[in-house]
This record gives C-alpha cells, sequence and structure tokens, in this order.
C-alpha cells in the first residue's frame, strides 16, 4: 500500500490546507533523499553525523519552525506536527533531534526566557548552528521530576548548580542546555526554577550513553554539573516550579503523535509491498486472507491515528488544546503504532528482524517513544483523573 493508497482510504488531504500539504511533501522528499539511504547504516553503527543533520534541518525550516520571530518560520502546528510524521517515518531518532531542539530547548527559551536569552540563542538554534538539550530527567527521578535532586544555590549574584541529569537527548553535542534545578527560590512551587546553561561552562560535562539498542540513530547522553556557575541572567526569568518543564514536555509529546504514526505508516507500507512480492505456495502473500485480515486492521489504526492527531493539531492551533487531549494522543498512537511494527514484522517473517528492512528499527525505537515524554501509565492516569476528578497518581 502506498501512502496515497492510505491517504484515499480516510481522505486526508482532503483535511489539510496547500500550504501544510506543501509542508509535509518537502520534509517527506528531505526524507527520502538525505536520509533513507543511510539511516540503517546509522543504526548499526549507534552513531549519527547530527551536527551536519541538525544544518540541514535549518536550512529545511525544521528547527522550531512553530515557534515565531527570532529566525523561527512561525507555522501552524499542525504543519509541525506534519514535519514530525514525516521525519519519524524515517526513524524516531530524527524526529527525536527535531523535537528536542524545537519543543523542548528553543521552546522554553521562547516562552519562558529573557529577551536577551532569545536574542542569544533562538536564531542560531533555529538555523541548526547551535544545538540544544533539555536537562529534566534524572538517574532516580523519571515519571515524578518533583524530587530532582539537582540544586542551584546563590553566590552572590551568581548561582552554582550540582548534580546529574539522564536520558538527554543531543546532550553530548549541544551547544546549550535548558536544565531545571532546585533552588530556595520563594516565588517557586518546590523552588524550581531552569537555567540556560552554555556547554562550554566549566564543571559541565556530557558523556554519551552507549551499547542502546533503541534510538541508537539518536545522541543520548549523561548531563553532570560540578559547581557549575552561572550568572544571575542565566535564569529562564518567567518560569516558577514544575509548569515550566511540563509545558514544554506537552509541546513535545504533541509531536510525538504525529510521528508515532509516521513510524506505524511506514512500518504499514513496508509490509504491504513485501506481501506483494513475496510468494508463498505459488501465489504472493498479500493473496492470503490472514494477511489482508492484518494489513485491513493496521489499515484502520494507521488512518485513525491520523485522523486523531490532525484533529488535536486542529485545537492547537485554536489555542484550546488541553494536557489530557495531548496525553490521550500520545498514549493511542505509541500504544498502536507499536503494535502495528510488532505485526508488520510477522508479515515479512525472519526477513524482519534484518536492517534491511525498517520495521525491526521503528520497532526498537518505538520502545523509548512509549516511555519517554511521559509512560503510558501516567498518561493512562492523567486521562483518568480527567474523566473521574481524581487524581490516582499517589
Amino acid at each position: 500500500m502506498s501512502t496515497q493508497s492510505l491517504g484515499e482510504l480516510f481522505a486526508l488531504d482532503s483535511l489539510l490546507d496547500e500550504d501544510e500539504i506543501a509542508i509535509r511533501d518537502t520534509v517527506r522528499r528531505f526524507g527520502a533523499e538525505r536520509l533513507r539511504p543511510h539511516i540503517a547504516d546509522w543504526f548499526e553503527a549507534g552513531d549519527i553525523p547530527a551536527r551536519e543533520i541538525a544544518k540541514e534541518l535549518g536550512q529545511l525550516g525544521a528547527l522550531g519552525m512553530h515557534l515565531d520571530g527570532y529566525g523561527c518560520p512561525g507555522t501552524s502546528a499542525t504543519a509541525y506536527g506534519l514535519a514530525c510524521l514525516e521525519l519519524e517515518a524515517v526513524d524516531s531518532g530524527i524526529r527525536s533531534l527535531v523535537s528536542v531542539q524545537g519543543s523542548l530547548a528553543m521552546f522554553s527559551i521562547h516562552h519562558w526566557g529573557s529577551e536577551e536569552q532569545k536574542n542569544e540563542w533562538l536564531p542560531r538554534m533555529a538555523a541548526g548552528d547551535a544545538i540544544g538539550c533539555f536537562g529534566l530527567t534524572e538517574p532516580d527521578f523519571g515519571s515524578n521530576p518533583a524530587g530532582m535532586r539537582t540544586n542551584a544555590k546563590r553566590d552572590g549574584d551568581d548561582w552554582i548548580l550540582n548534580g546529574t541529569k539522564m536520558w538527554i537527548t543531543n546532550g553530548s553535542i549541544a551547544d546549550v542546555a535548558v536544565v531545571w534545578a532546585q533552588t530556595d527560590l520563594e516565588d517557586s512551587p518546590r523552588g524550581i526554577r531552569g537555567f540556560v546553561v552554555p556547554t562550554d561552562t566549566p564543571g559541565f560535562s556530557a558523556p554519551k550513553i552507549t551499547k542502546k539498542l533503541s534510538l541508537r540513530a539518536s545522541v543520548t547522553s549523561e548531563l553532570v554539573l560540578e559547581d557549575v556557575r552561572l550568572p544571575a541572567s542565566a535564569m529562564l526569568p518567567k518560569a516558577a516550579g514544575l509548569r515550566g518543564p511540563l509545558t514544554s514536555l506537552g509541546e513535545a509529546r504533541f509531536g510525538i503523535i504525529f510521528g508515532a504514526i509516521g513510524a506505524a505508516r511506514d512500518c504499514l507500507e513496508t509490509a504491504v509491498e513485501y506481501a506483494q512480492s513475496r510468494e508463498v505456495f505459488d501465489k504472493p502473500l498479500a493473496a492470503y486472507q490472514i494477511t489482508q485480515t492484518k494489513i485491513a486492521d493496521m489499515a484502520l489504526e494507521v488512518g485513525k491515528g491520523h485522523l486523531l492527531a490532525y484533529h488535536l493539531g486542529r485545537l492547537k492551533d485554536s489555542g484550546k488544546i488541553r494536557p489530557e487531549q495531548v496525553s490521550t494522543g500520545k498514549l493511542n498512537n505509541v500504544r498502536e503504532a507499536i503494535a502495528i511494527a510488532r505485526e508488520c514484522r510477522t508479515i515479512l517473517g525472519a526477513n524482519g528482524i534484518t536492517l534491511e528492512y525498517p520495521v525491526i528499527r521503528h520497532a526498537n525505537n518505538l520502545e523509548s517513544v512509549l516511555t519517554y515524554e511521559g509512560t503510558s501509565e501516567v498518561h493512562q492516569l492523567t486521562i483518568g483523573k480527567a474523566l473521574t476528578g481524581s487524581g490516582a497518581f499517589r
């Protein structure tokens, strides 16, 4: 099944305007011409020319594309989602690079930063000349970021940061890190504030995490802060408490709603093409009822995932989207995408475990997407709270 035939089944293009279709097609061509020929090798090697790719993505206008001003394109949220969909159809690691750059690091500076911080970093980040990362998760605090141990203490007019962050995309190649830390400021719930940390600051290091079996075409790092001295101007002035980082995470989750269904679509297209060409007992695998049943069921979920993503995109563009709606999209689309990747693997048989085809790579990547930016369990509880009025997180 080609992308167009799936689109025809659900009349997907009828829900998009000309600009959105043009952006989608531009990113799709970039993925096909620049990324797909190399992605399996990058995944196998556990290495990717991330800085080079970031520059090209900046030239494409994909970095911070949904932000306004400071060199950012200012597209619609739906257009940004479509770009994420096409990038993750290539690999979740590529979409992660864009999400962390634009929806976490750049969004935090754009939404919570001072004019000086915005002017210093955003134009370079939009162009891909500077790479950012986002330091919230810690070795012992993932779903409960309020317990973070990283701290910032005042020393005259300066701040001294100490602590460790874990599972940080782009960390080892970043020029700037947005780091969240506990402070003694009384104007912040739990004292949590964000800091813009140039990565060449003494005491900052970002060792790369290796031996991963997922997101191998992505840079994942630990952040270590040992007496990192920053001026008072390094603090994000408009972010107080967990609202700052959680708002940014909501932006990244929105991109995942689209991105995950891109990975699912690529698996489905691969499985259909394979089934059409693979002969079993003297006829194509695609001609058997059980294969067509699998394909039909998966096509329904991929199509419904697109419709959910498009609907949430329109809600976001109208300024009406709510956190529990983002959780609904992330929970559904990632859960369905990983199930589709596994089912497609069965159609490919033994060939499905090789990097000659993208299916096992998508399946491995989606294991990470399933738990980052909020585990499925956290999103279930978020939805449950919205429906019942009772929080069940503790």
